[in-house]
């Protein structure tokens, strides 16, 4: 294990995550609602790492022998991001005043997970940072890319566990109704910007 190395792959895969996105929007929201957390910061921490040694192993040669594949993954994913952002702006127009973290009528465990999947294997942006940006990288480090790729898994360990559980303490400040409507807003906004610039190439 080359330490320098590791430590320059851990603050590259935190730059690359903390940016807020519709994955990061999501394990907030579990955060906040104490639903299933553990299950939603593994998935995508788990997710981020088998991108990493996709990105470490080459995997970006592969995306550029299939032309097809950053369209795809454009449309799909600016598709998907519309949809659940019009479902959290409908949430934050129409909630009832009931909704607090833990409420009852909480998302199946199998729900939360697909979506937090989609989430997650629907984003181009999450192919071009983890597969693309760090694989290339890595190259950089030749005989180390192995320390790279577990930096930057650790970091997003680090990252995702974080904000799932710090979410947690934040739980008062959403006690009420007002509260969860701003944060299904500003989920709904997230969404749409996300896929505006997915559509548009910005």
């Amino acid at each position: 294990m080359n330490f320098p190395v590791y430590v320059t792959g851990l603050l590259m895969g935190l730059s690359l995550i903390v940016a807020i996105g519709a994955q990061n929007a999501f394990v907030l929201r579990q955060g906040l609602r104490n639903e299933h957390v553990f299950a939603v910061c593994l998935t995508c921490a788990l997710s981020d790492a088998l991108l990493i040694v996709l990105g470490v192993t080459n995997f970006r040669q592969i995306a550029a022998l299939l032309p097809w594949f950053d369209p795809a993954m454009r449309y799909a994913g600016a598709a998907f991001l519309i949809w659940y952002g019009a479902r959290s702006l409908y949430s934050a127009l129409f909630s009832s005043g009931t909704l607090a973290a833990g409420e009852a009528g909480a998302s199946s465990f199998r729900r939360t997970l697909m979506m937090c999947l989609a989430l997650t294997w629907l984003n181009p942006h999450v192919y071009l940072d983890t597969v693309v940006l760090l694989g290339t990288i890595s190259t950089r480090f030749p005989g180390d890319e192995a320390s790279f790729a577990a930096g930057a898994m650790t970091g997003s360990f680090l990252f995702f566990f974080s904000l799932g559980y710090g979410a947690i303490r934040l739980q008062p400040v959403f006690a009420t109704p007002a509260a969860w409507r701003c944060l299904e807003g500003l989920i709904a906004l997230t969404m749409w910007v996300i896929a505006f610039k997915l559509l548009t190439g910005v």
